[in-house]
This record gives C-alpha cells, sequence and structure tokens, in this order.
C-alpha cells in the first residue's frame, strides 16, 4: 500500500478536501450575492469591494500579487467587471463569465499562485495555447505579458 499524501489526509466523507469544500461554499455565497447585486445598480462596485475584501484576507506575498494583477486587469480590460469566483479574484465580461481568475498559492497550500482564463478568453493560438500561469512573484516583464493577454483575452 502506498502512502497517502497530505491531499488524500484532508479528504472527509463527501470526498472533497476541506479547502475544496470550503471554495464550493464560497462559490455558493458568490451565487447568492450576485442575486442580490443584480437589483442594484452598484454591481460593479460590490464586486470589486468583494475582491479587494478577499485581496486583503491573503498573505502578504499573494496579497502583493493579486493587487498588483488587479491594477493591470482594471487597466488594461475596463469591459471586465471584478468579482470573486470560487473565493478568488476574477474578472467577468459583459455576460457574467469569468475571463480571467488569480489563485493565491495559500488557498489549496499550493507553491505557487496561479493567474489563469477560462475559456471565454480570446486567447486562441492554434491547436494549443497555455490557459493558466504559475507565479511566485511578478517581475515588469512578466507583468507586460500578462496585460497583453489580458488585452488579447477581451478582443
Amino acid at each position: 500500500m502506498s502512502p497517502k499524501n497530505d491531499t488524500q489526509n484532508t479528504k472527509n466523507a463527501t470526498g472533497f478536501t476541506d479547502e475544496e469544500r470550503a471554495a464550493m461554499k464560497a462559490r455558493a455565497e458568490e451565487l447568492k450575492a450576485e442575486k442580490r447585486r443584480e437589483k442594484s445598480a452598484k454591481k460593479r462596485e460590490e464586486g470589486e469591494n468583494d475582491l479587494l475584501a478577499k485581496i486583503a484576507e491573503m498573505p502578504e506575498s499573494d496579497r502583493t500579487m493579486a493587487t498588483r494583477l488587479h491594477e493591470i486587469v482594471t487597466a488594461n480590460a475596463p469591459s471586465l467587471a471584478p468579482k470573486t469566483w470560487y473565493g478568488m479574484p476574477a474578472y467577468a465580461n459583459e455576460d457574467g463569465k469569468v475571463v480571467c481568475f488569480f489563485q493565491s498559492a495559500d488557498k489549496f497550500g499550493a507553491r505557487y499562485a496561479t493567474f489563469g482564463f477560462n475559456d471565454t478568453a480570446n486567447l486562441d493560438d492554434g491547436a494549443m495555447w497555455p490557459t493558466s500561469f504559475a507565479l511566485k512573484e511578478l517581475t515588469p516583464a512578466d507583468e507586460e505579458r500578462i496585460a497583453a493577454l489580458v488585452k488579447k483575452a477581451v478582443s
């Protein structure tokens, strides 16, 4: 019998880890908040407030990256609406579909954070292209690349 990894050790009776269950619970709360916001003229502002609150909860290294990514996304794709998605900062198109998101390293105990794009992003490049990127820090070159990808994603 092989030794179990940490993820298997934290699974409960439902088969999900505590972190996965927390993400699902966060998503359920986000959906409830979105329904309330549909009636509100301040939908964008409330979504951004939720996103900034999630960023504020992150450990400093993730918080620094998430804050900078927020600045990059909002500057290069102002049409995207800030929101949270499974407890992560995310940016949605006018249809409410998430185009890109940030996942902190701390969220699932990973060794790196992730900046990713969903299939709503216009990143198609032949038959295969990257949709997520591991981040340990953000260099000026990384920031330029992300800005270009975000612009392309909404083009």
